[in-house]
């Protein structure tokens, strides 16, 4: 990361349906990473929901846009952070996450998972590292 480079992490702690604040948190996601920010984004409590597979909006006026998630290794956003006390608390693992990845070009373009699991202590000092905090 380069110097000067602030570091802005993305929380999304909603459901991906029922209000906007899942896709309006992944387009400013996109936006920011679009204008170089240093982007890593937390999902906590039923934000986890969010990277869930097999995603069904049937019942909703809205558009799955989970699809949209596997842009963000194109936008250099690789850092995925999933806390596993939400994930256990709604009974899923990360068996039930979508399978996202990006080309690490610093390791011959090997394919490497975008999303990394934490824990409640873990995601905490996290949140501390960070220099900006949108939550969403």
């Amino acid at each position: 990361m380069q110097d000067g480079v602030k570091k802005f992490m993305y929380v999304n702690r909603r459901a991906p349906y029922g209000t906007v604040y899942a896709l309006e948190g992944l387009e400013v996601i996109l936006i920011g990473a679009a204008f170089d920010q240093y982007v890593s984004v937390a999902f906590i409590d039923d934000g986890v929901f969010q990277l869930k597979t097999g995603q069904d909006t049937g019942d909703s006026d809205m558009k799955n846009f989970s699809p949209t998630y596997r842009a963000l290794g194109d936008y250099d956003v690789t850092k995925l952070y999933v806390e596993e006390e939400s994930l256990q608390e709604r009974g899923l693992t990360r068996d039930d996450l979508l399978d996202l990845t990006y080309e690490d070009e610093d390791d011959d373009y090997k394919e490497k998972s975008s999303i990394h699991i934490v824990s409640r202590a873990e995601m905490a000092e996290l949140l501390e590292q960070q220099d900006v905090i949108l939550n969403f």
